[in-house]
Protein backbone atom coordinates (compact mmCIF):
# COMPACT_ATOMS: atom_id res chain seq x y z
CA UNK A 1 0.00 0.00 0.00
CA UNK A 2 1.00 3.66 -1.00
CA UNK A 3 2.74 5.11 2.10
CA UNK A 4 1.22 8.27 2.09
CA UNK A 5 -2.19 6.79 1.63
CA UNK A 6 -1.94 5.04 4.38
CA UNK A 7 -1.02 8.12 6.84
CA UNK A 8 -4.14 9.97 5.27
CA UNK A 9 -6.11 6.90 5.79
CA UNK A 10 -4.90 6.42 9.65
CA UNK A 11 -5.24 10.28 10.20
CA UNK A 12 -9.21 10.35 9.26
CA UNK A 13 -9.78 7.37 11.64
CA UNK A 14 -8.59 9.00 14.45
CA UNK A 15 -7.99 7.20 17.89
CA UNK A 16 -9.63 3.66 16.35
CA UNK A 17 -6.98 3.83 13.76
CA UNK A 18 -4.29 3.12 16.91
CA UNK A 19 -6.24 -0.75 16.94
CA UNK A 20 -4.86 -1.66 13.49
CA UNK A 21 -1.51 0.35 13.29
CA UNK A 22 0.66 -2.88 14.40
CA UNK A 23 -1.05 -4.30 11.19
CA UNK A 24 0.46 -1.56 8.98
CA UNK A 25 3.80 -1.38 9.39
CA UNK A 26 4.38 -5.09 11.54
CA UNK A 27 7.83 -6.53 9.83
CA UNK A 28 5.98 -9.81 9.46
CA UNK A 29 3.29 -9.01 7.60
CA UNK A 30 5.81 -7.12 5.13
CA UNK A 31 6.15 -7.95 1.52
CA UNK A 32 9.38 -10.21 0.42
CA UNK A 33 11.70 -8.51 -1.24
CA UNK A 34 15.07 -8.42 -2.97
CA UNK A 35 17.89 -7.48 -1.12
CA UNK A 36 18.88 -3.48 -2.02
CA UNK A 37 20.78 -3.04 -5.09
CA UNK A 38 18.98 -5.91 -6.83
CA UNK A 39 15.47 -5.93 -9.04
CA UNK A 40 13.77 -7.95 -10.98
CA UNK A 41 14.36 -6.37 -14.25
CA UNK A 42 17.93 -6.44 -13.27
CA UNK A 43 17.60 -10.55 -13.18
CA UNK A 44 15.91 -10.85 -16.16
CA UNK A 45 18.14 -8.32 -18.15
CA UNK A 46 21.39 -10.58 -17.62
CA UNK A 47 19.65 -13.95 -17.75
CA UNK A 48 18.22 -13.17 -20.98
CA UNK A 49 21.61 -11.33 -22.17
CA UNK A 50 23.42 -14.68 -20.74
CA UNK A 51 21.36 -17.09 -22.91
CA UNK A 52 21.21 -15.33 -26.15
CA UNK A 53 25.35 -14.60 -25.71
CA UNK A 54 25.86 -18.60 -24.71
CA UNK A 55 22.60 -19.95 -26.48
CA UNK A 56 21.64 -21.45 -23.18
CA UNK A 57 17.86 -23.29 -23.68
CA UNK A 58 16.75 -22.68 -20.47
CA UNK A 59 17.67 -21.19 -17.34
CA UNK A 60 16.14 -21.05 -13.33
CA UNK A 61 17.20 -18.30 -10.57
CA UNK A 62 15.81 -17.69 -7.06
CA UNK A 63 17.32 -15.50 -4.76
CA UNK A 64 16.86 -16.17 -0.94
CA UNK A 65 16.88 -13.12 1.36
CA UNK A 66 16.51 -12.71 4.78
CA UNK A 67 15.05 -16.14 5.51
CA UNK A 68 12.76 -15.93 2.42
CA UNK A 69 12.46 -16.81 -1.31
CA UNK A 70 12.02 -13.51 -2.74
CA UNK A 71 12.39 -14.25 -6.32
CA UNK A 72 12.04 -17.66 -8.36
CA UNK A 73 11.56 -17.77 -12.16
CA UNK A 74 11.99 -19.83 -15.22
CA UNK A 75 13.22 -18.86 -18.48
CA UNK A 76 13.46 -20.82 -22.03
CA UNK A 77 12.69 -24.07 -22.85
CA UNK A 78 13.38 -27.24 -21.28
CA UNK A 79 15.91 -28.84 -23.82
CA UNK A 80 17.12 -28.18 -27.16
CA UNK A 81 14.58 -29.05 -28.71
CA UNK A 82 12.29 -26.06 -29.79
CA UNK A 83 9.32 -27.67 -28.81
CA UNK A 84 10.38 -28.85 -25.39
CA UNK A 85 8.53 -27.13 -22.86
CA UNK A 86 9.36 -23.45 -20.87
CA UNK A 87 11.29 -23.91 -17.90
CA UNK A 88 9.37 -23.63 -14.52
CA UNK A 89 10.27 -23.31 -10.66
CA UNK A 90 9.44 -26.82 -10.59
CA UNK A 91 11.49 -28.20 -13.60
CA UNK A 92 14.34 -30.75 -12.41
CA UNK A 93 18.13 -30.25 -13.43
CA UNK A 94 20.91 -32.21 -12.95
CA UNK A 95 23.07 -30.34 -9.98
CA UNK A 96 26.24 -32.22 -10.58
CA UNK A 97 28.78 -31.64 -8.08
CA UNK A 98 26.28 -29.32 -5.88
CA UNK A 99 25.62 -32.87 -5.10
CA UNK A 100 28.69 -32.73 -2.46
CA UNK A 101 27.21 -30.54 -0.06
CA UNK A 102 24.32 -32.99 0.27
CA UNK A 103 26.87 -35.32 0.96
CA UNK A 104 28.68 -33.66 3.43
CA UNK A 105 25.78 -32.36 5.15
CA UNK A 106 24.90 -36.49 5.75
CA UNK A 107 28.56 -36.92 7.12
CA UNK A 108 27.39 -33.39 9.60
CA UNK A 109 24.27 -35.21 10.67
CA UNK A 110 26.35 -38.15 11.71
CA UNK A 111 29.03 -36.13 13.47
CA UNK A 112 25.72 -34.44 15.40
CA UNK A 113 24.56 -37.80 16.17
CA UNK A 114 27.89 -39.09 17.86
CA UNK A 115 28.76 -41.83 15.13
CA UNK A 116 31.96 -40.03 13.22
CA UNK A 117 34.24 -37.17 13.94
CA UNK A 118 35.64 -35.28 10.84
CA UNK A 119 39.01 -36.23 12.18
CA UNK A 120 38.41 -40.18 12.68
CA UNK A 121 40.74 -42.06 10.63
CA UNK A 122 38.99 -43.99 7.20
CA UNK A 123 40.11 -47.40 7.74
CA UNK A 124 38.18 -47.24 11.22
CA UNK A 125 35.16 -47.12 9.93
CA UNK A 126 35.80 -49.09 6.79
CA UNK A 127 38.80 -51.62 7.27
CA UNK A 128 38.60 -52.44 3.01
CA UNK A 129 39.68 -48.63 2.56
CA UNK A 130 43.01 -48.61 0.78
CA UNK A 131 44.82 -45.89 -1.41
CA UNK A 132 48.20 -46.62 -3.64
CA UNK A 133 51.00 -45.86 -0.21
CA UNK A 134 50.15 -47.95 2.65
CA UNK A 135 51.17 -44.85 5.03
CA UNK A 136 48.77 -42.25 3.70
CA UNK A 137 46.00 -45.14 3.84
CA UNK A 138 46.64 -45.15 7.31
CA UNK A 139 46.67 -41.95 8.24
CA UNK A 140 43.98 -40.63 5.92
CA UNK A 141 41.02 -39.10 7.79
CA UNK A 142 37.24 -38.44 7.10
CA UNK A 143 37.99 -35.04 6.24
CA UNK A 144 40.61 -35.53 3.51
CA UNK A 145 37.60 -37.38 1.49
CA UNK A 146 36.53 -33.72 1.30
CA UNK A 147 39.39 -30.82 0.08
CA UNK A 148 40.65 -32.65 -2.79
CA UNK A 149 44.05 -32.20 -1.36
CA UNK A 150 44.69 -36.00 -1.57
CA UNK A 151 47.48 -36.23 -4.01
CA UNK A 152 45.56 -37.26 -6.47
CA UNK A 153 45.84 -35.73 -9.58
CA UNK A 154 42.96 -33.26 -11.32
CA UNK A 155 39.66 -35.64 -11.92
CA UNK A 156 41.88 -39.00 -11.22
CA UNK A 157 39.75 -41.17 -11.58
CA UNK A 158 36.64 -39.72 -13.05
CA UNK A 159 36.80 -41.99 -16.18
CA UNK A 160 35.13 -44.54 -14.14
CA UNK A 161 32.41 -42.33 -13.25
CA UNK A 162 31.48 -40.14 -16.44
CA UNK A 163 31.77 -41.48 -19.87
CA UNK A 164 29.19 -43.28 -20.20
CA UNK A 165 31.09 -45.76 -17.37
CA UNK A 166 28.93 -48.95 -16.25
CA UNK A 167 31.27 -48.85 -13.22
CA UNK A 168 28.83 -49.47 -9.64
CA UNK A 169 29.85 -48.10 -6.71
CA UNK A 170 32.00 -51.37 -5.28
CA UNK A 171 33.94 -51.63 -8.42
CA UNK A 172 34.85 -47.84 -7.73
CA UNK A 173 35.86 -48.32 -4.85
CA UNK A 174 37.85 -51.49 -5.44
CA UNK A 175 39.75 -49.66 -7.77
CA UNK A 176 41.02 -47.25 -5.46
CA UNK A 177 44.30 -48.14 -4.46
CA UNK A 178 45.55 -48.23 -8.37
CA UNK A 179 44.73 -44.65 -8.52
CA UNK A 180 47.88 -42.59 -8.95
CA UNK A 181 49.49 -39.94 -6.36
CA UNK A 182 50.80 -37.06 -8.78
CA UNK A 183 51.91 -34.27 -5.21
CA UNK A 184 52.18 -34.76 -1.60
CA UNK A 185 49.30 -35.79 0.46
CA UNK A 186 47.49 -32.88 1.92
CA UNK A 187 49.76 -30.13 -0.14
CA UNK A 188 48.08 -29.47 -3.57
CA UNK A 189 44.52 -28.71 -4.73
CA UNK A 190 43.49 -30.99 -7.28
CA UNK A 191 39.60 -31.40 -7.91
CA UNK A 192 38.55 -34.94 -7.01
CA UNK A 193 35.12 -36.65 -7.49
CA UNK A 194 36.36 -39.99 -6.67
CA UNK A 195 36.62 -39.61 -2.60
CA UNK A 196 33.41 -38.39 -2.47
CA UNK A 197 31.94 -41.42 -3.72
CA UNK A 198 33.83 -43.40 -0.78
CA UNK A 199 32.44 -40.36 1.61
CA UNK A 200 29.13 -41.57 -0.05
CA UNK A 201 30.23 -44.82 0.80
CA UNK A 202 31.06 -44.28 4.30
CA UNK A 203 27.47 -42.75 4.89
CA UNK A 204 26.39 -46.05 3.68
CA UNK A 205 28.50 -47.74 6.36
CA UNK A 206 27.83 -45.83 9.29
CA UNK A 207 23.79 -45.53 8.60
CA UNK A 208 23.28 -48.55 7.08
CA UNK A 209 21.76 -46.97 4.92
CA UNK A 210 22.17 -46.89 0.75
CA UNK A 211 23.65 -43.22 -0.03
CA UNK A 212 20.49 -42.46 -2.50
CA UNK A 213 17.77 -43.64 0.63
CA UNK A 214 19.54 -41.68 3.60
CA UNK A 215 19.82 -38.58 1.29
CA UNK A 216 16.40 -38.44 0.36
CA UNK A 217 14.62 -39.15 3.15
CA UNK A 218 17.17 -37.81 5.98
CA UNK A 219 17.67 -34.15 4.08
CA UNK A 220 15.24 -33.74 0.96
CA UNK A 221 12.21 -35.22 2.58
CA UNK A 222 13.37 -34.08 5.77
CA UNK A 223 13.91 -30.71 4.94
CA UNK A 224 10.69 -30.67 2.89
CA UNK A 225 12.84 -30.03 -0.63
CA UNK A 226 10.06 -29.75 -3.04
CA UNK A 227 11.07 -31.28 -6.75
CA UNK A 228 14.02 -32.76 -5.53
CA UNK A 229 15.55 -36.01 -5.83
CA UNK A 230 18.43 -38.58 -5.22
CA UNK A 231 17.73 -40.70 -8.11
CA UNK A 232 17.59 -40.09 -12.01
CA UNK A 233 14.15 -38.88 -13.51
CA UNK A 234 12.12 -41.54 -14.91
CA UNK A 235 9.83 -42.12 -17.76
CA UNK A 236 6.58 -40.85 -16.35
CA UNK A 237 8.48 -37.39 -14.76
CA UNK A 238 7.38 -34.81 -17.04
CA UNK A 239 8.80 -31.50 -16.15
CA UNK A 240 13.00 -32.52 -16.57
CA UNK A 241 15.42 -30.68 -18.21
CA UNK A 242 17.38 -32.44 -20.67
CA UNK A 243 21.07 -31.15 -21.21
CA UNK A 244 23.34 -30.09 -24.20
CA UNK A 245 23.52 -33.27 -26.22
CA UNK A 246 21.62 -35.51 -23.91
CA UNK A 247 18.82 -37.67 -24.82
CA UNK A 248 14.88 -36.44 -23.89
CA UNK A 249 13.99 -40.10 -23.33
CA UNK A 250 13.69 -41.17 -19.85
CA UNK A 251 14.43 -45.15 -18.84
CA UNK A 252 11.64 -47.14 -17.37
CA UNK A 253 11.94 -47.02 -13.22
CA UNK A 254 12.33 -50.64 -13.32
CA UNK A 255 15.54 -50.54 -16.00
CA UNK A 256 16.67 -47.68 -13.92
CA UNK A 257 20.70 -48.35 -12.69
CA UNK A 258 22.10 -46.08 -10.01
CA UNK A 259 25.23 -44.19 -11.09
CA UNK A 260 28.29 -45.09 -8.93
CA UNK A 261 28.66 -41.37 -9.43
CA UNK A 262 26.02 -40.20 -7.02
CA UNK A 263 27.10 -39.14 -3.79
CA UNK A 264 29.79 -36.65 -5.94
CA UNK A 265 27.41 -35.65 -8.57
CA UNK A 266 23.66 -37.58 -8.69
CA UNK A 267 21.14 -35.01 -7.26
CA UNK A 268 18.43 -33.92 -9.12
CA UNK A 269 16.78 -30.69 -8.20
CA UNK A 270 14.92 -27.64 -9.23
CA UNK A 271 14.85 -23.95 -7.93
CA UNK A 272 12.14 -24.31 -5.44
CA UNK A 273 14.10 -27.18 -3.93
CA UNK A 274 17.51 -25.44 -4.10
CA UNK A 275 16.14 -22.38 -2.69
CA UNK A 276 15.08 -24.27 0.48
CA UNK A 277 18.05 -25.95 1.02
CA UNK A 278 19.47 -22.30 0.96
CA UNK A 279 17.03 -21.17 3.23
CA UNK A 280 18.12 -24.11 5.53
CA UNK A 281 21.72 -23.44 4.98
CA UNK A 282 21.40 -19.68 5.80
CA UNK A 283 19.40 -20.33 8.72
CA UNK A 284 22.37 -22.12 10.26
CA UNK A 285 20.87 -25.87 9.84
CA UNK A 286 17.14 -25.23 10.42
CA UNK A 287 14.11 -25.11 8.04
CA UNK A 288 12.09 -22.09 7.77
CA UNK A 289 9.71 -23.91 10.15
CA UNK A 290 12.48 -24.53 12.96
CA UNK A 291 12.91 -28.56 11.94
CA UNK A 292 17.13 -29.12 12.50
CA UNK A 293 18.59 -30.90 9.94
CA UNK A 294 22.35 -29.86 11.54
CA UNK A 295 23.46 -28.18 14.10
CA UNK A 296 24.96 -24.77 13.72
CA UNK A 297 28.08 -26.12 15.25
CA UNK A 298 27.99 -28.27 11.94
CA UNK A 299 26.48 -26.18 9.17
CA UNK A 300 29.53 -23.57 10.48
CA UNK A 301 32.16 -26.77 10.39
CA UNK A 302 31.71 -27.28 6.68
CA UNK A 303 31.14 -24.10 5.36
CA UNK A 304 34.82 -23.71 7.20
CA UNK A 305 38.43 -23.11 4.84
CA UNK A 306 39.98 -26.10 5.32
CA UNK A 307 42.16 -26.09 2.33
CA UNK A 308 43.79 -22.77 0.74
CA UNK A 309 43.34 -22.33 -3.24
CA UNK A 310 45.31 -19.98 -5.17
CA UNK A 311 43.28 -16.96 -6.27
CA UNK A 312 41.09 -17.10 -9.31
CA UNK A 313 42.28 -14.49 -12.56
CA UNK A 314 39.10 -12.50 -11.44
CA UNK A 315 40.28 -11.30 -7.95
CA UNK A 316 41.44 -8.68 -8.72
CA UNK A 317 38.15 -7.25 -10.36
CA UNK A 318 35.91 -8.70 -7.18
CA UNK A 319 38.55 -7.40 -4.67
CA UNK A 320 39.16 -10.54 -4.02
CA UNK A 321 42.40 -11.48 -1.03
CA UNK A 322 42.17 -15.64 -0.21
CA UNK A 323 39.95 -18.47 -1.86
CA UNK A 324 39.59 -21.95 0.36
CA UNK A 325 37.53 -25.21 -0.25
CA UNK A 326 36.03 -26.22 2.74
CA UNK A 327 34.01 -29.88 3.22
CA UNK A 328 31.94 -29.53 -0.05
CA UNK A 329 31.97 -25.57 -0.11
CA UNK A 330 34.53 -22.59 -1.89
CA UNK A 331 35.09 -19.83 0.41
CA UNK A 332 36.28 -16.34 -0.53
CA UNK A 333 36.15 -13.05 -0.04
CA UNK A 334 33.69 -10.42 -2.62
CA UNK A 335 34.03 -6.98 -2.02
CA UNK A 336 35.18 -6.91 1.15
CA UNK A 337 32.04 -9.88 1.97
CA UNK A 338 32.42 -13.30 2.53
CA UNK A 339 30.95 -15.79 -0.38
CA UNK A 340 30.39 -19.26 0.13
CA UNK A 341 29.47 -21.32 -2.81
CA UNK A 342 29.77 -24.17 -5.45
CA UNK A 343 29.23 -25.07 -9.26
CA UNK A 344 28.48 -28.60 -10.37
CA UNK A 345 28.85 -29.87 -14.37
CA UNK A 346 27.01 -32.74 -15.23
CA UNK A 347 24.99 -34.27 -18.26
CA UNK A 348 25.04 -31.14 -20.22
CA UNK A 349 24.09 -29.04 -17.57
CA UNK A 350 25.80 -26.80 -15.16
CA UNK A 351 24.53 -25.18 -11.93
CA UNK A 352 25.69 -22.74 -9.40
CA UNK A 353 24.71 -21.83 -5.96
CA UNK A 354 26.32 -18.69 -4.35
CA UNK A 355 25.46 -17.49 -0.17
CA UNK A 356 26.82 -14.39 1.18
CA UNK A 357 25.75 -14.78 4.99
CA UNK A 358 26.69 -11.35 6.01
CA UNK A 359 23.90 -10.41 3.07
CA UNK A 360 21.42 -12.88 4.77
CA UNK A 361 21.42 -13.60 0.76
CA UNK A 362 21.60 -16.80 -1.34
CA UNK A 363 21.23 -17.22 -5.57
CA UNK A 364 20.62 -20.31 -7.37
CA UNK A 365 21.02 -20.38 -10.96
CA UNK A 366 20.62 -23.87 -13.02
CA UNK A 367 21.09 -24.30 -16.93
CA UNK A 368 20.54 -27.13 -19.46
CA UNK A 369 23.88 -26.27 -21.86
CA UNK A 370 27.19 -27.59 -20.74
CA UNK A 371 28.99 -23.87 -20.89
CA UNK A 372 29.85 -22.05 -16.99
CA UNK A 373 30.45 -19.03 -18.45
CA UNK A 374 26.65 -17.81 -18.53
CA UNK A 375 26.33 -19.09 -14.43
CA UNK A 376 29.35 -17.27 -14.10
CA UNK A 377 27.81 -13.85 -15.79
CA UNK A 378 24.50 -14.08 -14.01
CA UNK A 379 25.60 -15.37 -10.29
CA UNK A 380 28.85 -12.74 -10.48
CA UNK A 381 26.38 -9.85 -11.85
CA UNK A 382 23.94 -10.61 -8.98
CA UNK A 383 26.26 -11.27 -6.35
CA UNK A 384 28.06 -7.70 -7.40
CA UNK A 385 24.65 -6.11 -7.12
CA UNK A 386 23.74 -7.56 -3.93
CA UNK A 387 26.77 -6.48 -2.30
CA UNK A 388 27.49 -3.35 -3.99
CA UNK A 389 24.83 -2.14 -6.05
CA UNK A 390 26.41 -2.11 -9.07
CA UNK A 391 28.52 -4.32 -11.54
CA UNK A 392 30.88 -4.89 -14.27
CA UNK A 393 29.28 -6.21 -17.49
CA UNK A 394 30.39 -9.60 -16.82
CA UNK A 395 28.23 -11.24 -19.78
CA UNK A 396 30.80 -9.37 -22.16
CA UNK A 397 33.52 -10.39 -19.87
CA UNK A 398 33.13 -13.89 -20.68
CA UNK A 399 31.75 -13.80 -23.65
CA UNK A 400 35.10 -11.98 -24.34
CA UNK A 401 37.30 -14.59 -22.54
CA UNK A 402 35.05 -17.67 -24.50
CA UNK A 403 35.86 -16.12 -28.03
CA UNK A 404 39.69 -15.60 -27.14
CA UNK A 405 39.80 -19.34 -26.21
CA UNK A 406 37.98 -20.55 -29.01
CA UNK A 407 40.01 -18.41 -31.52
CA UNK A 408 43.15 -19.64 -29.46
CA UNK A 409 42.37 -23.52 -30.04
CA UNK A 410 41.46 -23.09 -33.76
CA UNK A 411 44.66 -21.47 -34.28
CA UNK A 412 46.32 -24.53 -31.97
CA UNK A 413 44.18 -26.85 -34.17
CA UNK A 414 45.04 -25.55 -37.51
CA UNK A 415 48.99 -24.83 -36.65
CA UNK A 416 49.98 -28.24 -34.40
CA UNK A 417 46.52 -29.91 -34.18
CA UNK A 418 46.03 -33.60 -35.65
CA UNK A 419 45.95 -33.41 -39.34
CA UNK A 420 48.00 -29.75 -39.07
CA UNK A 421 51.24 -30.01 -41.35
CA UNK A 422 52.86 -30.07 -37.83
CA UNK A 423 50.70 -33.63 -37.30
CA UNK A 424 49.70 -35.04 -40.48
CA UNK A 425 47.50 -38.32 -40.97
CA UNK A 426 48.65 -41.25 -42.76
CA UNK A 427 47.84 -44.06 -44.19
CA UNK A 428 48.77 -47.60 -42.81
CA UNK A 429 48.90 -50.25 -45.05
CA UNK A 430 46.16 -53.72 -43.51
CA UNK A 431 49.36 -55.20 -42.33
CA UNK A 432 50.39 -52.32 -40.59
CA UNK A 433 47.63 -51.60 -38.58
CA UNK A 434 47.31 -55.23 -37.29
CA UNK A 435 49.93 -54.69 -35.23
CA UNK A 436 47.87 -52.07 -33.02
CA UNK A 437 45.02 -54.81 -32.53
CA UNK A 438 44.37 -56.62 -28.84
CA UNK A 439 43.46 -56.25 -26.13
CA UNK A 440 44.85 -54.29 -23.58
CA UNK A 441 43.83 -53.46 -19.31
CA UNK A 442 44.37 -50.74 -17.42
CA UNK A 443 44.67 -51.91 -13.65
CA UNK A 444 42.02 -49.39 -12.87
CA UNK A 445 39.90 -48.62 -15.64
CA UNK A 446 39.82 -52.13 -16.41
CA UNK A 447 39.78 -53.78 -20.76
CA UNK A 448 40.26 -51.84 -23.70
CA UNK A 449 39.95 -53.28 -26.62
CA UNK A 450 42.03 -52.49 -30.45
CA UNK A 451 39.64 -54.20 -33.31
CA UNK A 452 40.32 -53.94 -37.06
CA UNK A 453 37.99 -53.73 -40.10
CA UNK A 454 40.60 -53.48 -44.01
CA UNK A 455 42.96 -50.97 -42.71
CA UNK A 456 40.65 -49.17 -39.94
CA UNK A 457 41.16 -49.59 -36.57
CA UNK A 458 38.47 -48.39 -33.96
CA UNK A 459 39.00 -48.56 -30.00
CA UNK A 460 36.65 -49.56 -27.67
CA UNK A 461 36.54 -48.96 -24.10
CA UNK A 462 35.13 -51.95 -21.70
CA UNK A 463 32.49 -51.31 -19.04
CA UNK A 464 31.44 -47.79 -20.89
CA UNK A 465 27.84 -48.17 -22.58
CA UNK A 466 29.10 -46.80 -25.94
CA UNK A 467 32.64 -45.41 -25.27
CA UNK A 468 34.33 -46.22 -28.61
CA UNK A 469 35.88 -44.35 -31.90
CA UNK A 470 37.90 -45.27 -35.11
CA UNK A 471 41.63 -44.52 -34.78
CA UNK A 472 43.47 -42.07 -37.18
CA UNK A 473 46.94 -42.73 -37.48
CA UNK A 474 49.85 -40.20 -37.28
CA UNK A 475 53.60 -40.69 -37.40
CA UNK A 476 55.41 -42.49 -34.97
CA UNK A 477 52.80 -44.80 -33.36
CA UNK A 478 50.57 -41.92 -32.93
CA UNK A 479 47.00 -41.90 -33.25
CA UNK A 480 44.02 -40.27 -32.73
CA UNK A 481 40.36 -41.89 -31.42
CA UNK A 482 37.34 -39.60 -32.32
CA UNK A 483 34.57 -41.00 -29.96
CA UNK A 484 31.67 -41.81 -32.28
CA UNK A 485 29.13 -39.72 -29.74
CA UNK A 486 29.72 -36.47 -31.67
CA UNK A 487 27.03 -34.81 -29.71
CA UNK A 488 28.39 -35.59 -25.99
CA UNK A 489 32.29 -36.81 -26.25
CA UNK A 490 33.97 -34.71 -29.20
CA UNK A 491 35.59 -32.57 -26.21
CA UNK A 492 37.00 -36.05 -25.45
CA UNK A 493 38.89 -36.79 -28.38
CA UNK A 494 42.41 -38.64 -27.19
CA UNK A 495 45.71 -38.70 -28.46
CA UNK A 496 46.34 -42.28 -28.30
CA UNK A 497 50.81 -43.38 -27.79
CA UNK A 498 51.21 -46.98 -28.81
CA UNK A 499 54.58 -48.36 -27.01
CA UNK A 500 56.95 -51.08 -28.62
CA UNK A 501 59.47 -53.11 -26.83
CA UNK A 502 63.17 -53.59 -28.23
CA UNK A 503 62.04 -56.16 -30.49
CA UNK A 504 59.13 -54.04 -32.32
CA UNK A 505 56.14 -55.59 -30.66
CA UNK A 506 53.27 -52.96 -29.60
CA UNK A 507 52.55 -53.58 -25.66
CA UNK A 508 51.02 -50.88 -24.41
CA UNK A 509 49.57 -47.83 -25.12
CA UNK A 510 49.19 -43.92 -23.70
CA UNK A 511 46.64 -41.52 -23.88
CA UNK A 512 46.17 -37.95 -23.37
CA UNK A 513 42.84 -35.55 -24.11
CA UNK A 514 43.44 -33.26 -26.65
CA UNK A 515 41.03 -31.12 -25.13
CA UNK A 516 40.82 -29.45 -21.48
CA UNK A 517 38.34 -32.07 -19.78
CA UNK A 518 39.72 -32.91 -16.81
CA UNK A 519 37.09 -35.30 -16.17
CA UNK A 520 38.64 -38.00 -18.89
CA UNK A 521 41.57 -38.18 -16.92
CA UNK A 522 43.42 -40.44 -19.91
CA UNK A 523 46.89 -39.17 -18.56
CA UNK A 524 46.26 -41.87 -15.97
CA UNK A 525 45.61 -44.85 -17.91
CA UNK A 526 48.63 -46.92 -18.23
CA UNK A 527 46.84 -49.83 -20.41
CA UNK A 528 49.03 -53.17 -21.61
CA UNK A 529 48.82 -55.38 -24.19
CA UNK A 530 47.76 -58.65 -22.84
CA UNK A 531 46.26 -60.62 -26.10
CA UNK A 532 46.49 -59.97 -29.84
CA UNK A 533 43.08 -61.34 -29.82
CA UNK A 534 40.60 -58.43 -28.90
Amino acid sequence: MNRSLTTQMLRRMGALSFAFLPLAVSPAMAAPSLPSGLTAEQIDTVVERARDAFHVPGIGVAIVHDGQVVFARGYGRRGEDAQSGNVDTRTLFAIGSNTKEFTTTALAMLVDEGKLKWDDRVIDHMPEFRVADPAITRDFRVSDLLTHHSGMGLGAGDLMLFSHSTFTRPEVLAALPYMPFTAPFRMDYAYNNLLYVVAGALVERISGTGWEDFVQSRLIDAAGLPACQSTPPVKGQVDVATGQGGDPVLPDRAALQLPAVAPAGGIWCSVDGISRWVQMYLNGGKTPEGKTIISMAQRDAVWAPHALLPLPDTAQATEGHFRAYGYGWFNEDFFGKRRVWHTGTIDGMVSYVSFLPEMQTGIVVLTNHDDPHAIYSIQTTLNSLVVTGKSADWVKHWKDEATAKDAQDAKMAATQGPGSPARPFIHLSSHDAHDYVGLYHDDWRGDMHVTQQGTALRLAFGKASGLAGPLQALPHDLFVVRWDDRAQDAEDDCYVQFERDMTGKVTGMKMQVIGSDFSFDAQDLHPRRISDQP
